[in-house]
């Protein structure tokens, strides 16, 4: 079962975006983070930024409050902050947390990816795509 949150921007109002999919145990993984490190009023950021294997990487880090301009999704009672450069990447996306015999992580599939490194953390957007074949990052199994 995925939870399918839309948008509660802080400046702007953009009604009835799917921002963010975020799954029942990525949520309780997240609230248990939160727990575990007595922050419980604090939100997760996702974010987008340059580098990775691919071009584009992931990122989340906790932080207090939101910044002016951030788009603010809630979800059982777990907030997530995304800012608009990121926004644009990250629209549809789905956040799940996946545990596995050799490690677990956060995992996100994101639609706007044309491709996507083995290891999962970074990704070519549409823009990067163009004349580009190469998907192998050499760090990972992606070969």
């Amino acid at each position: 079962m995925l939870m399918v949150l839309t948008e509660q921007p802080i400046a702007e109002a953009v009604a009835d975006n799917t921002i963010l999919n975020v799954t029942p145990s990525a949520v309780s993984i997240i609230k248990g983070l939160l727990e575990q490190r007595e922050i419980p009023y604090h939100a997760l950021r996702v974010f987008v930024t340059g580098g990775g294997c691919s071009g584009m990487q992931y990122g989340m880090a906790f932080q207090e409050a939101p910044e002016a301009g951030d788009t603010v999704v809630t979800c059982d009672g777990v907030r997530l902050l995304v800012d608009p450069a990121s926004l644009m990447y990250l629209r549809g996306a789905n956040i799940d947390y996946v545990d596995s015999l050799i490690g677990g992580g956060f995992q996100i599939d994101n639609p706007n990816a044309v491709s996507s490194c083995g290891c999962g953390h970074s990704f070519k957007s549409d823009e990067q795509a163009s004349g580009q074949t190469d998907d192998a990052c050499g760090t990972c199994c992606s070969y």
